[in-house]
């Protein structure tokens, strides 16, 4: 037992003070931790930035496409009306005195003339032109009606009246009208077509066009509006 020096006190307080085998010394420091830390987050954001960048690729072509590469179609033909009017409770009468109130003209998109009953050349022309609009629509005609408004009590032509079949033809006071639509400046009601929405607000008026390329302007007009509310509007008036 005398041999053996690992067992004695000496030995054993001379291990107690070596020091001990703690791995403290390795640990970072704290200057670097705090910029791994920002290296990791800047990274992170990077990534977050490209994923977010991935996702709205299409919205930013679409974006592009509509503002840069065609610049022509940022504006519409008609002129958009600022606040919107709703329709009045006005009521009128059609071609076989049945009383009609205009309210009930919603839940549908409205192109609208404006024009006496005895409709002269330029009012035959925009009735011809609210129904070929509306037919060249295809799939989406039912979601629009032409309207003739007429504020007047002067007889409606009875050779006129096979040719609007599907328009609706109501006769209204002129005075209460003229707080609802409004002309141009410079110009008379009946220069103008009007778009009125489904929820029964007036928010476009189109510049007097008699001729082909102004026509084809108020179309792609009347299709623009039919695509953009194609996800909330559907043909036909809601049941009440």
């Amino acid at each position: 037992m005398s041999g053996s020096n690992s067992s004695s006190p000496a030995a054993k307080h001379g291990a107690l003070d070596q020091p001990l085998g703690l791995t403290v010394h390795s640990l970072p420091l704290p200057q670097e931790a705090a910029l791994a830390d920002e290296q990791r987050t800047r990274t992170g954001r990077w990534k977050m930035l490209l994923v977010m960048l991935v996702c709205a690729a299409p919205v930013i072509a679409s974006y592009l496409a509509y503002y840069v590469v065609r610049p022509d179609t940022r504006r519409s033909y008609g002129e958009l009306i600022e606040p919107q009017r709703p329709i009045p409770s006005l009521t009128g009468t059609d071609l076989a005195g049945k009383a009609v109130s205009l309210p009930t003209l919603q839940g549908q998109w409205l192109l609208v003339s404006v024009a006496g009953g005895a409709c002269d050349a330029a009012c035959e022309k925009h009735l011809y032109l609210q129904r070929q609009l509306r037919e060249a629509l295809g799939k989406d005609r039912d979601r629009l009606d032409w309207v003739w408004l007429v504020p007047d009590e002067a007889p409606v032509r009875d050779a006129l009246k096979p040719a609007l079949a599907q328009a609706t033809v109501l006769r209204v006071d002129a005075a209460q009208l003229a707080q609802w639509l409004a002309p141009a400046r410079g110009h008379q009601l009946a220069d103008h077509l009007y778009v009125v929405d489904p929820m029964g607000h007036w928010m476009m008026r189109f510049p007097p066009t008699q001729d082909l390329a102004g026509a084809a302007k108020v179309r792609k007009d009347l299709e623009r509006l039919m695509r953009a509310s194609a996800g909330w509007d559907q043909p036909g008036r809601p049941a009440n």
